[in-house]
């Protein structure tokens, strides 16, 4: 009920399961007065030959709504259900998970701990451990990445080479624990046509075909819209930054003329959310274990 700041949901929900259980009284109640006639129909037929007869409700039924009745007021008076009242045990579902939880992690912990006293590099050589950080990142890190770790369009292929802010064992740790927040300004104000010289010249940076006339102007306009300051004057990036490299083949967006006109022109944000106060040190320490160890078959 704590979503609910006025005190009217908690008399409402009172009233509704007290209402309900009350109803299967007073049907008891009422069935135990009635008259019936056992045999005796009520002149109701359907299809031909289905009668409605006069006959009391069944024994087992009547001791069904009975032993409902008793249940349902034992289990108020244990648990919460009454608007705000929290029941005599005192039970939470929160409560509950964060025992759960805990019974986990006691159970865990010397495990993680051995491999929170080790370096990156050592955990990512460990068989046991990395079936662990695999299961971490199918449980966290495939909803973007991928269950192959190849990423998709603005989520970054972790089995490749290619990294934005450094492929290091620290710099995933960092990563993973503090997150990151990639911004590309949109730049609009060059104007289409300069804009267009800019993908020229950044598709031929990494080889891809385009028009030496505007890859020409392109690369004027690369040095003189600013463009150097992030990239770097070679377009090798930068990645104190998280500038990409243009020199490769690697695209986080897509190498198309019209993708790469859109990036430029609009800008683009990607936030990498940060996992260190959700999971603890040693998961995270764990995770970038096995993310580190994804990509040293490209090397």
């Amino acid at each position: 009920m704590s979503d609910f700041v006025s005190e009217f949901w908690n008399i409402y929900v009172t009233l509704i399961v007290v209402g309900s259980i009350l109803f299967c009284v007073i049907l008891l109640i009422v069935q135990g007065k009635a008259t019936f006639t056992p045999g005796k129909t009520m002149g109701h037929v359907w299809d031909g030959d289905l009668e409605e007869y006069n006959n009391p409700m069944p024994k087992w039924w009547s001791w069904l709504f009975v032993i409902t009745v008793v249940f349902a007021f034992a289990y108020l008076a244990l648990y919460p259900g009454l608007g705000t009242f929290k029941g005599v045990l005192g039970w939470t579902s929160a409560g509950q998970h964060k025992a759960e939880v805990e019974k986990v992690d006691a159970a865990v912990k010397p495990l993680f701990d051995k491999y929170m006293q080790m370096d990156v590099k050592a955990v990512a050589a460990d068989k046991t451990a990395m079936e662990m950080g695999k299961r971490l990142y199918m449980t966290y890190c495939v909803q973007c990445h991928g269950a192959d770790a190849r990423g998709a369009k603005g989520f970054p292929n972790l089995t490749d080479g290619d990294w934005l802010y450094g492929g290091e064992p620290e710099k995933i740790v960092e990563s993973i624990a503090a997150g990151r927040m990639g911004v590309m300004p949109p730049h609009a104000q060059l104007g289409a046509d300069t804009i267009k010289d800019l993908a020229a010249f950044v598709r031929s940076l990494s080889g891809l075909p385009a028009d030496s006339v505007r890859v020409a102007k392109g690369k004027e306009a690369f040095a003189s819209a600013g463009c150097v300051g992030c990239h770097s004057p070679a377009g090798t990036g930068m990645q104190a930054l998280g500038a990409p490299n243009l020199t490769d083949k690697v695209w986080l967006y897509g190498s198309s003329e019209a993708t790469i006109i859109e990036t430029i022109t609009s800008g683009r944000q990607n936030k990498m959310p940060a996992w260190k106060e959700f999971l603890g040190d040693a998961k995270v320490h764990l995770l970038a274990a096995y993310v580190y160890s994804l990509s040293q078959g490209a090397k």
